[in-house]
């Protein structure tokens, strides 16, 4: 299925980036007029997408079309069918396991220099990301910025949020940031932005100034709205429901949670 998709995606390259979207949608439910907005909202985005991409000098960047970004994500197995819990509790029948692609290193160096390059204008100083699934993306994007002005020269450091024994997150295991320190906060998927939002308040609250938010697929069709600038290296829309209007439910199928938390709290 998922290596249809890829070749349908192939027929309409030439098209542009907005073509793209809107053939994906005919694989989607029947749009609403809420839907039909966030999925213009997605199309600006990407088309945002491609001319920073191109437009990408300052970082060791990598310009990637969207078809070679698809079949790494095919190639590593890592888009998954089937009936899933997610981590935000909502239900859906497409799982992105990020992990099974980012095993990789060839493929995880090449995903982390593309969203790198997304954000070459800004000044970081710092990557942050929530565990488990921002860490190893977190450390290839931090690895493709650019050296800081200040500091030292082993390159812009890569730490991680995570779980306390009460499910706050914070920072641990000795991480820090100085004041008004830039970070740019990195997350492998998002679906709701929780967990974004969560260590965004978290790199506030230690003293640092979060400056931008990226992740690697965007599957929320651009409904999500951040307090800093945003961009995914991916606009995948892909369905997902509330556990009592989820129609795999009522066909009698039972959902799988694939994630790397076993408790529900927003992702």
């Amino acid at each position: 299925m998922f290596q249809s998709f890829v070749e349908s995606r192939a027929v309409v390259m030439s098209q542009g980036p907005a073509a793209r979207i809107w053939q994906s949608s005919r694989h989607l439910h029947r749009l609403t007029t809420r839907h039909a907005t966030t999925r213009l909202l997605a199309v600006r985005r990407l088309q945002t997408r491609a001319v920073s991409l191109a437009a990408s000098r300052g970082c060791r960047g990598l310009m990637l079309q969207d078809e070679e970004l698809l079949r790494m994500f095919e190639a590593s197995g890592a888009v998954r069918r089937g009936h899933f819990e997610l981590s935000s509790g909502l239900h859906s029948g497409t799982y992105v396991q990020c992990a099974l692609v980012l095993q990789y290193p060839r493929y995880a160096e090449k995903l982390g220099r593309a969203l790198a390059a997304l954000f070459s204008d800004a000044t970081i100083e710092a990557v942050v990301s929530p565990a488990l699934g921002g860490i190893v993306i977190g450390q290839e994007v931090a690895r493709a910025l650019p050296e800081p002005k200040s500091g030292a020269s082993a390159g812009v450091p890569a730490i991680f949020a995570e779980r306390d024994s009460g499910g706050v997150m914070c920072l641990r295991r000795g991480f820090s940031l100085r004041p008004d320190q830039h970070v740019l906060v990195i997350e492998d998927v998002w679906t709701t932005g929780g967990s974004t939002l969560e260590t965004i308040q978290v790199v506030e609250e230690a003293g640092g100034r979060v400056v931008a938010a990226g992740a690697l697929i965007d599957r929320s069709g651009g409904k999500i709205e951040f307090p800093v600038e945003a961009s995914a290296l991916i606009d995948l829309p892909i369905a997902s429901y509330e556990p009592d209007e989820c129609p795999l439910c009522r066909d009698g199928s039972a959902p799988v949670k694939p994630g790397s938390r076993f408790v529900r709290s927003a992702r």
